[in-house]
């Protein structure tokens, strides 16, 4: 179970190699930016969202069955506005941010691996990266909302339907932003999608760690807003933490 907690707390150590290495923070800047302008406005239309939905369109009535119909309906509805602010800080803030948070990585990478040298940045090389890697991002989003879309039906069945999806829905949040961090890593390394779910699969304990270390950070307000430079830092460091089998940083 010890690699449970070294993921889980990979983000806090991440944090350290910022504080360590503070040029690393000019590399975080527009992410930032970029980040406050869409956790913003995710948070504002999902609101709104959830509101309209709840107050004009949900059946009400005073026989218990609408009761219990209104109660599964808005249980319903709030995991889908969660999912959305999710879906639209969480994924379209790393499609915009991803470019900048692969160069991140890169020089986090070299910074742990010595022997790892990061190109001499370019304005013509980052903007052929960029293309490559939005094209990485938007095939992982339209496997997530096709999965997710798929999740939904499980609504419809009667009793534990609700339940099913909360739960399934969750695995596969987890799964996702595990294979969204780490692919920053082996995306650079030219490793395929077959290659980053084995990856993934093979060290469950140290991965559900790190994707429960970045769900938990992505529900409190605020801490929102780090947690992506954070999670990019985390899965880079355990990754190069494997390939030299000992900590890199406390």
């Amino acid at each position: 179970m010890l690699d449970f907690p070294r993921g889980f707390y990979s983000l806090l150590r991440g944090g350290r190699l910022f504080m360590r290495h503070p040029r690393l923070l000019k590399l975080v800047l527009i992410p930032f930016l970029i980040n406050v302008a869409t956790f913003s406005l995710a948070v504002y239309f999902g609101l709104q969202f959830f509101h309209d939905f709840v107050v004009n369109l949900l059946p009400q009535g005073d026989a218990w069955y609408w009761v219990a119909i209104y109660y599964a309906l808005w249980v319903t509805v709030g995991l889908l506005t969660l999912v959305l602010v999710f879906f639209c800080f969480t994924v379209v803030g790393n499609l915009i941010a991803s470019p900048f948070n692969e160069l991140l990585s890169e020089r986090i990478e070299s910074l742990l691996l010595p022997e790892v040298e990061a190109e001499p940045f370019s304005l013509r090389a980052f903007g052929r990266n960029m293309l490559r890697v939005w094209l990485v991002e938007l095939k992982k989003m339209s496997l997530f909302v096709v999965a997710m879309l798929l999740l939904l039906l499980l609504n419809l069945l009667p009793v534990v339907g609700n339940l099913l999806y909360g739960v399934l829905s969750i695995l596969l949040t987890l799964f996702f932003l595990a294979l969204e961090y780490f692919a920053f890593v082996h995306e650079r390394k030219n490793r395929d999608f077959r290659y980053q779910r084995q990856y993934l699969m093979q060290r469950k304990q140290l991965v559900l760690g790190f994707a429960f270390g970045v769900l938990l950070m992505l529900a409190v307000p605020f801490l929102q807003l780090v947690c992506i430079p954070l999670s990019v830092a985390g899965a880079t460091l355990l990754w190069c933490e494997e390939q030299v089998g000992y900590r890199l940083v406390s």
